[in-house]
């Protein structure tokens, strides 16, 4: 074999030989590529040899089938892990295509008026039916007090005494100037008699001829201007016994006492305080006591302000030496919102309940009412009052007045979560054969899980009590009703401002007067993060 293949080599090499003896036979390039090709011929078989020389043919057979064994291993495995994966995104994207087409499901619930309703419940501050400030009306130091805060007075005793050097000496000195205006109108009365003997005697002697009627004239005018001098000085002492009135009148409030029947409800001034008729007071009472202390601090519930009596003086109590309330009844002003101003009339029976007194009923009655609504408010200003005789009730004590039946058949309450604010308007999402309808709605009393609608609403209209960026105008949804939706929504209807918890069954909450909303007893969400979402 090795011979041959030398053979061959010395041919070819021979041929080669040829080929450059003979110039005219093939030229520089094809001579380049012949010795090319022979060159990497004789390489290849080189190779060829060594590589069957090296290697068996057998083994090369075990590496393949190896090959291929592999491959074939890694298909099966890529296979299986393929399936699962396949199956779950097809069964994804069949998930995925029937939520798309799935109508959404809405919770809902059909509107009624409440049937049992509790009446208007609406917030107030009892007050004294009758409220007096006393003041100083004469300057000095407090001498003595002889009462001081929760005392009961009768009217007209005695509350303090004022000791006034000053006011005590200007009486003394109109005393004196009475007395000596008195002496002036004797002595002009002496003069008067004297002038009207003169006159009478001259009056004869002229009637006789004796006096030239000239002289019988001079001695009547003197006459005349003595009965004036006696009338001057007769006005002249009434003026000074006028003064002297006045000066004792003043005198008088040094002794302070009490304008009626009543309890003691503020004390500013304590013995040794100046007393100025300005109304200031130096040296006075601090604290609790006084009008300047803690009790004079704003809180929640106060009466508004439209029942406030005014009139002359400081109409706050500042600078006042006592304040004097009679709490034998007591009164609440309330503010009536207008769709219940027509049911309001004086007369009217209610009842009142006190956090105080959870289990009992205060029965009141509807005294009058301002007969016009408050603009700013849209509200009846309404005075109710309470019998008091047994002490029981105190005065700024925080009450609920229940107006029993006002309203009729009761209002439409509805769930807090039902009402959704967009267009910067409150709606609410009506159910109609499948079909969204988006219902603007006015909103009443916010009692915080219900909600009062006084306009959009009637009964048997379907709601969606939950609305979601699903439910919007228009929009397909499967409704299905929630018994315990209902039966949450009727408790709060029946139910005052606060829940049962804590005050009874009439309990009391802090209301705004003005329409804001109510804070319940119980912890809610505020109406601000109620659903507000675009359509």
């Amino acid at each position: 074999m090795d011979e041959t293949r030398f053979g061959q080599e010395d041919r070819e090499k021979q041929g080669l030989g040829d080929a450059f003896a003979d110039p005219n036979s093939l030229d520089d390039s094809k001579v380049g590529k012949s010795f090319e090709e022979a060159n990497s011929s004789r390489k290849r078989k080189h190779e060829l040899h060594l590589k069957e020389k090296l290697e068996p043919k057998g083994n090369r057979k075990i590496v393949l089938w190896v090959i291929i064994a592999l491959v074939v291993v890694f298909g099966v495995v890529f296979v299986l892990a393929m399936i699962p994966r396949y199956e779950r995104d097809r069964e994804n994207d069949k998930k995925a295509q029937e939520a798309k087409d799935k109508v959404p499901v809405v919770i809902v619930e059909t509107v009624k008026h409440d049937d049992h309703s509790g009446g208007l419940v609406l917030p107030g501050t009892t007050t004294p039916l009758t409220q007096a400030y006393v003041f100083a009306r004469a300057n000095g130091y407090l001498k003595s007090r002889f009462v001081d805060i929760g005392d009961h007075v009768r009217n007209g005793q005695l509350l303090a005494v004022i000791d006034s050097p000053d006011l005590d000496a200007q009486v003394s000195q109109a005393r004196e100037q009475v007395r000596q205006a008195e002496s002036q109108v004797a002595q002009q009365k002496t003069q008067l008699t004297l002038t009207k003997l003169t006159w009478d005697r001259w009056h004869v002697l002229v009637q006789k001829g004796v006096f030239a009627r000239q002289d019988g004239d001079q001695k009547e005018a003197d006459y005349l201007a003595a009965e004036a001098n006696v009338a001057a000085a007769e006005r002249n002492a009434q003026a000074f016994h006028a003064n002297l009135a006045r000066v004792v009148s003043l005198q008088a409030y040094e002794q302070v006492r009490s304008p009626f029947d009543g309890v003691i409800t503020a004390r500013n001034v304590d013995v040794g305080a100046l007393i100025s008729t300005a109304g200031a007071t130096s040296g006075g009472a601090t604290g609790p006591s006084g009008l300047g202390g803690a009790n004079t601090g704003g809180s929640s519930g106060n009466s508004p302000t439209a029942g406030t009596a005014t009139g002359g003086g400081d109409s706050s109590g500042a600078g006042a030496l006592f304040s004097v309330a009679q709490v034998q009844r007591l009164r609440v002003l309330v503010a009536v919102p207008d769709s219940y101003a027509s049911v309001v009339k004086p007369g009217q029976k209610t009842v009142m309940h006190f956090q105080e007194f959870p289990k009992q009923d205060f029965p009141a009655d509807v005294t009058r009412t301002a007969g016009s609504i408050d603009q700013n408010t849209r509200t009846l200003l309404t005075e109710v009052q309470v019998d008091n005789r047994d002490g029981k009730l105190l005065s700024g004590m925080y009450a609920v007045v229940t107006f029993a039946g006002a309203g009729g058949a009761g209002p439409i309450m509805i769930p807090g979560d039902a009402i959704v604010v967009r267009q910067n308007t409150t709606q609410v999402a009506v159910i109609k054969d499948g079909t969204v309808r988006m219902q603007t709605v006015e909103i009443g009393r916010d009692f915080g899980e219900a909600v009062e609608i006084v306009r959009g609403l009637n009964d048997g209209d379907v709601i969606a009590t939950n609305v979601t960026d699903e439910v919007h105008e228009g929009a397909k949804v499967e409704a299905k009703e929630k018994p315990a939706t209902k039966k949450a929504v009727a408790a709060a209807v029946n139910t005052p401002p606060g829940g049962f918890s804590q005050y009874g069954d009439q309990s009391i909450t802090d209301q705004n007067l003005q329409g804001q909303a109510n804070q319940p007893q119980k912890k809610q969400p505020p109406q601000g993060k109620r659903s507000e979402s675009k359509p």
